[in-house]
C-alpha cells in the first residue's frame, strides 16, 4: 500500500508538468482559436446583412419590447467596430488572408446595403436616441479600417456612408460617455471628407480632459465615478481614436493625446490585473452582458503598443484567450441559427438591462482587436507568458501594483 502511494506521487510529480505545458496553447493556436471565434460570431450578421435579410433573420430578445428597430444597427456598428483592425490586414495568399478577403467583401457589400435608402437592411442612422451609439461604432470601425472598408465602398457607398453619419448630427447626446459618440462620428467625418462640426468633435473631448477625470486612469461617466468597465467599453477607445485624428488634422487641443496614451496604458495595466488565473473576471456593472468586449481597451492598447513596460503582450494574449474560452464554454451562448443570447456566459437575460437587446451583444467583438496585429507580431509569436495574477497565485514573483499620478 505505501509504495502504491509512493509511486502515485512520482507519478503526479512526472506527469504534472507535462499536463500544465500540454494546457498552454502556442500563440498560432490561440490565433486559429481567436479567427474561429470572431468569424463565428460575424457569420451571422455578416451574411444576412450582404443579403439583405438582416432584418428578416436575425432574433430579437430583449427585456424591453420597444428597441428592436434599434437593435440592427447595434449589431452592425458594434461588430464592425471589433472586425475592422483584422479586415484591415487585407488578403493575402495565406488560408487566413483568403478567409479574410471572404470576410471584406461580405461587409463591405453589407454596409453598402446598410445606407442605401433603397435597400431591404437599410438602418436607422437618425432616430433618437440609440442610433448614435452604434453609428458611432460603426464610424470607429471605419477608421479602423481605412484602406479595406472605406477604402472598398462604392462611390455611392462612400456618398451614401456620408450622408448617413451627418443624419445622426439630429440626436442630441447626453452629458456623459455619449458625448464621445458624437465626437467619434465628427472625427470620422474629419478623416474621409477633410469637414466636420468641430464643436460636436471636441467638446466632449474638452469634458473628459477639463472636468471628469478622477485619476489612476479612471474617468468618469460623466460627473459621477461607476463602477462599471465604460472606461473600456467607450471612453478610453473612443478618447484615443479622436485624438489620433485630431493630431493627424491639426486640431486645437490634440496635444492631450500624450497624456491620453499614458493613461490608456495604465488602465490596461488595471484591466490585465483584473483577469482571474481561471481565466474570470468581475462580474460587476452595467451592460456585463457585452461579455468580454469588457477588455476592449486593453486589446487597443495591444494594437496600437502602448502597453507598459510591466505587462508583456503575450501574457495578454494568454490571459484574454483563457477569458474567451472560459467564457464561451456553455452552447448556450448561442442559439441554434449562430445568433448571440442575452447573457455573461450563456443564456441569461436577467443579467441585462432594459437597453440591452440581441444586436447589442455584439460589442463583444472589440475584445478581439488584437486580431488585428499580423502573426509576426510579438503578441501572437512569443511563448506562452503567465499573466499577473496566475503568476501571483501561483506564488511566483509579482511586482507591486501602484496607482499612477502624472
Amino acid at each position: 500500500m505505501k509504495i502504491n502511494k509512493i509511486v502515485k506521487v512520482l507519478l503526479i510529480c512526472f506527469l504534472l508538468p507535462l499536463i500544465v505545458k500540454a494546457q498552454q496553447s502556442k500563440g498560432i493556436e490561440d490565433r486559429a482559436f481567436w479567427i474561429e471565434t470572431l468569424t463565428r460570431i460575424a457569420d451571422p450578421v455578416l451574411t444576412n446583412l450582404s443579403q439583405n435579410t438582416l432584418k428578416k433573420n436575425m432574433p430579437y430578445e430583449s427585456l424591453a419590447t420597444d428597441r428592436q428597430k434599434f437593435s440592427y444597427l447595434e449589431a452592425v456598428g458594434r461588430l464592425i467596430c471589433g472586425i475592422a483592425p483584422w479586415l484591415e490586414l487585407g488578403p493575402d495568399n495565406t488560408d487566413e488572408g483568403n478567409l479574410r478577403a471572404k470576410y471584406i467583401a461580405l461587409t463591405v457589400k453589407g454596409l453598402e446595403n446598410a445606407v442605401d435608402p433603397e435597400a431591404c437592411d437599410y438602418l436607422l442612422f437618425a432616430e433618437p436616441s440609440q442610433a448614435l451609439v452604434d453609428a458611432a461604432f460603426m464610424a470607429q470601425g471605419l477608421l479602423r479600417a481605412p484602406k479595406q472598408l472605406w477604402g472598398n465602398l462604392d462611390a455611392k457607398g462612400k456618398e451614401h456612408m456620408i450622408t448617413e453619419l451627418k443624419r445622426s448630427r439630429v440626436i442630441k447626446a447626453y452629458n456623459n460617455n455619449w458625448l464621445l459618440f458624437a465626437s467619434t462620428i465628427e472625427a470620422a467625418l474629419l478623416e474621409f471628407t477633410g469637414e466636420c462640426d468641430m464643436q460636436r468633435l471636441t467638446y466632449g473631448i474638452n469634458k473628459f480632459r477639463n472636468d471628469w477625470y478622477k485619476g489612476d486612469a479612471i474617468y468618469g461617466d460623466g460627473a459621477s465615478f461607476h463602477m462599471d468597465y465604460y472606461n473600456s467599453y467607450v471612453i478610453h477607445p473612443m478618447l484615443t481614436e479622436v485624438l489620433f485624428v485630431m493630431k493627424k488634422h491639426h486640431i486645437n487641443g490634440a496635444d492631450f493625446l500624450d497624456i491620453q496614451l499614458k493613461r490608456h496604458a495604465r488602465y490596461a495595466e488595471i484591466l490585465e490585473r483584473f483577469i482571474s488565473p481561471e481565466g474570470t473576471f468581475p462580474v460587476v456593472g452595467r451592460s456585463i452582458a457585452y461579455r468580454f468586449g469588457a477588455f476592449h481597451a486593453l486589446g487597443m492598447a495591444c494594437l496600437m503598443h502602448n502597453l507598459p513596460v510591466s505587462v508583456k503582450p503575450a501574457q495578454v494574449r494568454c490571459a484574454l484567450t483563457a477569458v474567451i474560452h472560459r467564457q464561451l464554454k456553455s452552447v448556450s451562448n448561442f442559439d441554434k441559427n449562430g445568433w448571440l443570447r442575452v447573457g455573461f456566459t450563456g443564456d441569461q437575460i436577467d443579467i441585462s438591462e432594459s437597453y440591452i437587446n440581441t444586436g447589442s451583444l455584439y460589442l463583444c467583438s472589440v475584445g478581439l482587436l488584437p486580431l488585428g496585429l499580423p502573426p509576426t507580431d510579438e503578441f501572437w509569436s512569443a511563448p506562452f507568458t503567465e499573466w499577473t495574477n496566475l503568476k501571483a497565485w501561483n506564488g511566483e514573483r509579482v511586482y507591486a501594483d501602484h496607482a499612477w499620478s502624472e
